[in-house]
């Protein structure tokens, strides 16, 4: 049984699901709206400030039927955003299709180190610098958001930007724990170089998922 759950999860026909939420998106280019989350489990990235490192261990977390997680997501929302850990971990054919034929919006976040599988309506490009993404999601990403933890990451995301579509929007955001501190230097980055938007996360200072 274990290995068939294996099979099924591998391609695609379920998934580890760590947590599945309705909420109001807090960061980027849809930050205010409401959208329904299905983070998945399973992360390699490994970065050291992320806040969510229990969903780096996809054992963790309940293979969960693709279909189950498509008819959750649809009592809530048409805006369905799929989130992690690194959810192109697994192969996103199977839900973005469960989706979209149910007439959903289809949005994910994701650090492109793996290759890009499901159909998505808005890719949300977010690198990091221990695990660089895959050269073809460049060019597809509608939104590329750098975390900015010190100043070295601004030459960062300035070589992220010189790689993706001229219609992709560009956002720096703080890192959490250091916000304070590097908020003021963000700022003055993006007005001295305004082809850059700030993004915050409303999120944790709305107090909400």
């Amino acid at each position: 049984m274990q290995e068939r759950v294996q099979e099924m999860v591998n391609t695609g026909e379920m998934l580890p699901l760590m947590e599945e939420f309705y909420t109001i998106q807090g960061e980027g280019y849809h930050k205010g709206t409401a959208a329904y989350f299905v983070r998945i489990g399973g992360c390699d990235v490994g970065c050291h400030w992320c806040d969510v490192k229990e969903s780096w261990n996809a054992d963790l977390h309940p293979p969960t039927s693709t279909n189950k997680i498509v008819e959750s997501a649809l009592k809530y929302s048409r805006v369905v955003v799929v989130t992690g850990g690194e959810p192109l971990t697994w192969d996103m054919t199977l839900l973005t299709k469960g989706l979209k034929d149910k007439g959903a919006q289809t949005h994910i976040e994701t650090s492109g180190a793996y290759t890009l599988t499901g159909e998505w309506d808005w890719i949300c490009l977010s690198p990091k610098k221990v695990k660089l993404p895959k050269e073809e999601i460049y060019e597809v990403a509608d939104e590329l958001k750098c975390i900015v933890y010190n100043k070295s990451d601004f030459a960062f995301a300035e070589e992220q930007a010189a790689k993706v579509s001229d219609d992709c929007i560009l956002y720096l955001q703080p890192e959490w724990s250091v916000r304070d501190k590097v908020i003021p230097v963000l700022v003055d980055y993006v007005m001295r170089n305004p082809k850059w938007r700030v993004s915050l996360q409303t999120h944790k200072y709305l107090n909400i998922p």
